[in-house]
């Protein structure tokens, strides 16, 4: 059995982190066996190079390695990609397809982002980790297969199943053994040493001299709170390497490439009780509160329409008194309904005016046509703001579609169906 620090010559690893070490540890322990993984840590930190070690330390090393994101891959196709499917089985299928699971049979498969499968296609998943079986998407036949499977993702899954978007028995199925790898910021020693190697090997890659810090740069660099981690570092690294002309970069100069680097360093006051669920419930009730008064709104329209019609504003203000407290309320502090005879003042309409080239009746129902195109120019903006919420959020995340997703509280999977509708 290969050694932690063999393990991280052979697979070009840096750091010295005792979290890290321990995850290594485990990966080559289990590696041997066929038992099911689950890699869990942040976006960016590096939880691919598992998955690879422990099939290359297997017995199934000769065989195929498929890595698979889940979350990249449309709800719509991502059975016919795992599983495969038969011709004619839907729209598109001129033929017969074998699904990733066939491919790797005998080899291992690693299901990056499990937590953003459909619920159906977590069933079928379940059904290969329980006995090896399999259906092809418009196939009754039963088809064995014999895989690895090393799953990760970076969502809080207890969470997940609480909210009931992923099943309680997958999740114990797919994490038999958890491996956890630390967020960048809790490995402090070794950033300086990632960034020295993310340096040189572009030094080489764009010819040009390596970059090297001055010393209120490398701790402006550890102290960095890294929210993106390795990703980020190694992204930084490339563009002050390329960007810069001067080799011996300054705190100053690192600073501007580092963004909200003055907040950044601060730790995050969040209430015990302030969970990323309660600000979803907030948002759920600010979007009822919304629809409800649309609701209102369309209820105060048809009731002018019938004003408008019936050209008897007392009789119906009468039958919709109801509606008329619920929409404008009442005045609490001299016990008088101000508002509904506000209300009524407005609602109260002129006597109709006879013109010389019209009738009373085209007039009404110029005004009932009116009203109805005020109507669907109010649907049309509701789609309008929506394309406009999505354009910002894209271009303030820089066209990252999992950034933007976060940032409109709706999964990534939603955000480019969303982005396909609209053609945007």
């Amino acid at each position: 059995m290969e050694n932690v620090q063999s393990i991280k010559q052979r697979f070009e690893l840096i750091g010295n982190d005792t979290k890290l070490n321990r995850a290594l540890e485990k990966a080559v322990q289990v590696a041997p066996t066929d038992i099911s993984v689950l890699v869990t840590g942040e976006s960016g930190v590096g939880k691919e190079a598992i998955p690879k070690i422990i099939h290359s330390l297997s017995h199934r090393k000769h065989a195929k390695y498929i890595a698979v994101n889940c979350g990249a891959i449309p709800e719509g196709t991502i059975d016919s990609e795992l599983f495969g499917h038969e011709k004619g089985a839907f729209t598109g299928a001129t033929q017969t397809r074998n699904g990733y699971f066939e491919v790797a049979d005998g080899g291992t498969i690693f299901l990056d982002e499990v937590g953003e499968l459909p619920l159906t296609t977590q069933v079928r998943l379940l059904r290969v980790l329980e006995n090896g079986e399999f259906l092809k998407v418009g196939s009754s036949q039963v088809q064995k297969t014999d895989v690895r499977i090393v799953a990760a993702t970076n969502i809080n899954m207890f969470e997940a199943i609480e909210k009931e978007k992923f099943r309680e028995d997958l999740y114990y199925r797919l994490s038999t053994v958890e491996i956890a790898i630390p967020p960048l910021r809790d490995r402090q020693e070794d950033i300086h040493l990632l960034f020295r190697k993310f340096a040189s090997d572009f030094g080489r890659k764009y010819k040009m001299p390596t970059i090297r810090l001055e010393e209120q740069a490398v701790q402006l660099l550890i102290k960095y709170r890294w929210p993106g981690n390795i990703r980020q570092l190694r992204n930084i690294a490339e563009q002050v390497s390329v960007l810069e002309k001067e080799r011996n970069i300054s705190a100053a100069t690192l600073n501007s490439y580092l963004p909200n680097s003055n907040s950044s360093n601060l730790p995050a006051v969040v209430g015990q009780n302030k969970k990323e669920s309660d600000f979803s419930n907030e948002r759920e009730i600010l979007y009822k509160v919304l629809f409800d008064m649309k609701g209102d709104l369309n209820d105060l329209k048809k009731l002018t329409l019938e004003l408008l019609k019936n050209n008897d504003s007392e009789k119906v203000q009468e039958e919709n008194e109801t509606l008329i407290r619920k929409i404008y309320g009442k005045h609490e502090e001299d016990g008088t309904d101000q508002k509904e005879d506000s209300v009524a003042e407005v609602l109260r309409l002129p006597e109709p005016v006879l013109e010389t080239n019209g009738t009373v009746a085209q007039q009404q129902e110029d005004r009932y046509h009116f009203a109805e195109e005020i109507e669907e120019e109010e649907t049309l903006s509701l789609q309008e703001k929506e394309i406009e919420l999505i354009k910002k959020s894209l271009d303030r995340n820089r066209g990252k579609r999992k950034a933007a997703a976060t940032e409109l509280g709706i999964s990534e999977r939603t955000l480019y169906r969303k982005i396909k509708q609209y053609d945007l």
